[in-house]
């Protein structure tokens, strides 16, 4: 059967993921160092409350609050052998909260990195990576979400691993990358080398694309790479709100939800056809995000000093792929809330 993903960017075109994990969480009082996903079983109301804020915002997409629920990454808090149960969990919530939304809403099941670097360079091996993979993403299924979805990953043999992991646990999945070092992932790959990779995997996702990273700028010019390179498969979108800022002891983002719904817009016009935040990115922001894309329309791709003109100035000079022309430096246009 076709999955729901497929199902419903067939009927609506663009698809509205979700925002923010762990900046919303730390607004209900998570405490910096401590695991989300413990909170699944021990404070489920406020996850609950958490994916009840996308999906009231508009979300078509909501990712579960499983980022970390891997054995590698639980082993800092003593629970490695919890996630399998951690990311179930994470899923039945959100279960609940799609199946009583009173419309169709996609449980994706979150999966982080394992944090880890992998061999040769680390000594993660490929088996212990997909071992975990799997795990989580058996895990999820049990729980109901309707697909995996590995996002902020750096390394295209983590991606793999990934995907082989998915596959073992007959889920489907889409799986996003983070370009945050001059246009490139942390590990070195280009928008154009992740285009490369995703149309040679065997088991391969239904969207791909980019997360998290710099900004929101940033994260348009690594779309428009992905379609430079000739991307097929749906492209996914989910920049953060704004530049982080260091105020008063916490991270705030700047990104005002007149910038968030700009950035929707453009993202629809640069080729995403699921379009989200990341951190930063809050109920309020979704909401703009929801009306942008619903009221707004962009004809032709913005060019990269018009993506500069109204999101701000991009990290770097260069996307990394070494084709791009760079955009003029311009100071970012402040925008009230």
């Amino acid at each position: 059967m076709p999955n729901i993903f497929n199902q419903m960017l067939a009927e609506k075109g663009v698809l509205l993921a979700d925002g923010a994990t762990g900046t919303n969480l730390f607004d209900m009082g998570l405490m910096s160092g401590d695991a989300p996903e413990l909170w699944n079983t021990d404070e489920p109301a406020k996850i609950h409350a958490l994916y009840k804020g996308a999906v009231d915002a508009g979300s078509d997409v909501f990712l579960t609050n499983s980022f970390g629920a891997n054995a590698s990454r639980l082993k800092l808090h003593g629970a490695e052998k919890r996630a399998h149960e951690l990311s179930r969990v994470a899923a039945e919530i959100g279960r609940e909260v799609a199946d009583t939304s009173g419309r169709k809403v996609i449980v994706a099941g979150s999966v982080g990195p394992t944090g880890e670097i992998m061999a040769p360079i680390g000594e993660l091996t490929h088996a212990l990576a997909v071992e975990m993979f799997h795990e989580t993403a058996d895990g999820l299924k049990a729980g109901g979400a309707d697909l995996a979805w590995v996002e902020t990953i750096s390394a295209p043999e983590e991606y793999r691993a990934a995907a082989e992991g998915f596959a073992l646990a007959g889920i489907d999945w889409c799986g996003t990358m983070s370009f945050d070092t001059a246009g490139r992932t942390m590990m070195g790959m280009t928008s154009a080398d992740m285009v490369s990779m995703v149309n040679e995997l065997t088991n391969a996702p239904l969207g791909f694309g980019a997360n998290c990273g710099t900004g929101a700028s940033d994260l348009l010019r690594t779309a428009l790479g992905f379609k430079a390179a000739g991307a097929v498969l749906p492209v996914i979108a989910k920049g953060n709100a704004g530049i982080p800022k260091y105020v008063d002891g916490h991270i705030h983002y700047d990104g005002t939800p007149a910038l968030m719904a700009d950035y929707a817009v453009m993202a629809r016009a640069c080729g995403a056809s699921v379009i989200g935040g990341c951190c930063g990115t809050k109920p309020v922001h979704l909401a703009a995000m929801r009306e942008a894309l619903d009221t707004r329309d962009m004809k032709e791709a913005p060019t990269l000093d018009e993506i500069v003109a109204k999101l701000g100035d991009f990290s770097s000079a260069s996307d990394g792929t070494g084709d791009d022309t760079p955009a003029p430096r311009r100071t970012r246009r402040r925008r009230s809330a």
